[in-house]
Formats: C-alpha cells, sequence, structure tokens
C-alpha cells in the first residue's frame, strides 16, 4: 500500500470535515458519509493520523476513537428543504467547526462556507482540499488559496472551472469510493426465477421513479416477456433526501394501478452494509432514471450495483458517463424524449428476455468500476495529497 510521508517526514495528519446534518461513523445514510468513513479506515491503515468532524448524534460522546480514526462530533442541524435555509446552517456549522479544527497538514472539507473562512484564516488547517460532491451553486467565485479541488465527476469539474478558471490546474475528477469487496458476492443463477428490476437510493421525485413507474406499466402490457418484478429500496422522509410521504402515496398508488401487489415492493433504507449489499445482489437490471440535471453529480448507487453484478440502466445524464458505456458495460436511454417512458421500456425489455445479454453486461460492469473500489481510490487521493507533488 502507498504511505505518503508529511512535510516533515511523519505520517500526514488528515482532518475530514462533514456537513452539518448527518453523523460519523454513518449510522443514517448518506453517499458523502459512507464514502469519507471508509476512506479514513483506508488512510489510516496506511499510517496517517485522520481526525472526523460531524455532527454530534444522540447518545454518541462528542469525542471518541473507533479503528484508529478520531471522530469530534459538535452540535449541528437538520436538513431542510430550502437551499437558503440551509446555507444559513451550513454558516454556523462552518463557523463552529473553525473554532474546533486540530493542526493538520490536509484539511478535506464536505461543506460550503468552512473553505471561505479558511481562505482568510487557515488556522494551521495545512493544505485545503474542498470535496465537490454536487454541482457548484456560486461558491467557487469566492474561494482563494485552495490547493486541491476534488471533483467526483467530469461534469462537476467542468463547472468548477467555469465558476473559477484559476482552480483549474488544481482540480481532480476522482468520483465517489465504493466498497467492491463487500458488494461482490454469490447471485442465484436460476433463469425460470422472476427478473428484479430495481432501484435503491432516495425516493425523490428528482430521481425519476414516476417515469420508472410508467415504464413498469407499459412493460406490463406486454406478453412476449418472461417473469419480473420492480423492487424500490430506500428512504422517503425529507430528512434523509426523501420527498416526504405524499410523494411516497403516489408513488404506491402508480404501481398499484399497474402492476399486481405480488410483482412490485418498496422497501424501507437498508443502512447496514451487509443488508445493503444483498439488495443489491437481488437485482438484474438495475434502474436509475434521474432527472436531476443539475443536482445528480455521479450516482454512487449505479456503481455499487454495478460492483455487485446488476447491470445499469440510466437516464442519459452526463455525470453517468464517466463510468456506464451504452451498450458496453449498461444501458442509457433519453430521458428527455417526449415518450421518455416508452423509451424506457424499450430499453429494459430486450434485457428482461435475454439472460445471456445480462451477463455479458453485468461482467464489464463488475470489472471496469473497480477503479472506484475504496483502496484504489485511497490510494489516488493520498497521492494527490503528497507533498512532494
Amino acid at each position: 500500500m502507498l504511505s505518503v510521508p508529511s512535510i516533515d517526514g511523519n505520517a500526514m495528519k488528515i482532518t475530514i470535515v462533514m456537513g452539518f446534518f448527518l453523523p460519523m461513523p454513518p449510522a443514517a445514510g448518506g453517499a458523502t458519509e459512507k464514502s469519507w468513513h471508509g476512506l479514513a479506515r483506508e488512510f489510516v491503515q496506511r499510517g496517517h493520523d485522520v481526525t472526523v468532524i460531524s455532527r454530534s448524534w444522540p447518545g454518541w460522546p462528542e469525542e471518541e476513537t473507533i479503528a484508529g480514526v478520531r471522530y469530534v462530533r459538535l452540535p449541528g442541524f437538520d436538513h431542510t428543504p430550502r437551499l437558503r435555509t440551509n446555507l444559513w446552517r451550513d454558516l454556523r456549522w462552518s463557523w463552529r467547526v473553525w473554532w474546533r479544527l486540530p493542526a493538520a497538514d490536509v484539511t478535506i472539507v464536505n461543506c460550503i462556507t468552512l473553505p471561505v473562512l479558511l481562505g482568510w484564516i487557515r488556522k494551521r488547517a495545512g493544505r485545503i482540499a474542498v470535496m465537490t460532491g454536487r454541482t457548484p451553486k456560486g461558491q467557487y467565485h469566492l474561494y482563494r488559496r485552495i490547493d486541491h479541488v476534488l471533483a467526483v465527476s467530469s461534469p462537476v469539474a467542468d463547472a468548477i472551472r467555469r465558476e473559477n478558471p484559476t482552480l483549474a490546474q488544481r482540480s481532480v475528477i476522482v468520483g465517489y469510493p465504493i466498497a467492491c469487496a463487500q458488494l461482490d458476492g454469490t447471485r442465484p443463477v436460476d433463469d425460470t426465477a422472476p427478473v428484479t428490476l430495481g432501484y435503491v437510493g432516495r425516493l425523490h421525485k428528482e430521481k425519476g421513479l414516476e417515469l420508472l413507474a410508467a415504464a413498469a406499466a407499459l412493460l406490463a402490457q406486454r406478453s412476449d416477456l418472461p417473469p419480473w418484478r420492480l423492487v424500490l429500496s430506500g428512504p422517503s422522509d425529507i430528512a434523509r433526501g426523501g420527498s416526504g410521504p405524499e410523494f411516497l402515496a403516489k408513488l404506491q398508488s402508480q404501481l398499484s394501478r399497474a402492476l399486481p401487489a405480488d410483482r412490485f415492493a418498496i422497501l424501507p433504507a437498508a443502512f447496514d452494509p451487509a443488508a445493503l449489499a444483498q439488495r443489491y445482489r437481488e437485482i438484474d437490471l438495475f434502474c436509475y432514471p434521474s432527472l436531476a440535471e443539475h443536482g445528480e453529480t455521479f450516482g454512487v448507487a449505479v456503481a455499487e450495483a454495478m460492483a455487485a453484478g446488476a447491470v445499469p440502466v440510466v437516464s442519459a445524464l452526463s455525470c453517468f458517463e464517466d463510468f456506464v458505456q451504452h451498450r458496453r458495460n449498461g444501458i442509457v436511454f433519453d430521458h428527455r424524449a417526449p415518450d421518455a417512458p416508452q423509451r424506457f421500456a424499450d430499453a429494459l425489455a430486450p434485457l428482461i428476455t435475454d439472460s445471456t445479454r445480462r451477463r455479458s453486461l453485468a461482467g464489464k460492469a463488475k470489472t471496469e468500476v473497480q477503479r472506484y473500489d475504496f483502496p484504489r481510490l485511497a490510494d489516488r487521493l493520498l497521492d494527490v495529497f503528497s507533498p512532494l507533488k
């Protein structure tokens, strides 16, 4: 494994700052939280000193060390659907974190306002690396003295460069890490069993779930397909990123009108890694018809499903282009077309029918997504942070 020395020749001191609304280690989901939880442990395994700052959580201590990672927890806030409120809470959170930052060689920031504060007064934070998990909303105009910008996809990196061209040479596309070894496992091989179409993620209207339900209704009208079923899994409450109970009820009603009760299921979110991996492994065709032209930046669930052996069938958002290639390791359909439900159904139907084609695409998907595996991505990040660069 790669070990990167600090400026004085010792292991690096790395601080990872999370957002204001979820704890670490991850107890309530969150792709960013899961990613940096795993990366923190990878850094420790390579001999580095790691501190993670996150929101406090009921019953958890303010500070503790787990598996070599030091966790500092501060009072935070719930996430809301209102951008202005969230930005105000991020400012309060960043100011609170600023006062508690330890001395470090590298500070990795997963919130919006703290890089602005650190541009004024670094407070021994060392080199500053900003993780950009979402499309920037103007904040990069305010960022100064930033050493590294970590973008999760090519479209996000392009947006950062447009906002602040001076950051172009300091930007690197890293994606999100995934636990390939944990997701890999034995998948049942039974061509007589129903083909499972599945979705794992936030039950939010921007994810295109109503489009998925409409495509399922069209598939249900066909008599030339072998047995199949649809399974959706994820949080629906607003606090965890869903669209709330009204949307869940609407989605349930839409599916009930299209499919018999034994042909679909909406399951609660699985936060336990083993349970989540099992959900992925039960899916043959992973359906991710996101409509979020600006909100979708990578697609962790898509990459995780690929690692578990599912074929990704995704909308034509540019964020998926870094790792899903049409007809090579997955299928891409035009979600912007007037007949998008029909196009989605037409993309799924041949794969429901052809098990050989499914396995071929799934094999390529599993192999090619390995570059995002936690150990590989941790080594790449440590190389980026190396003071020798």
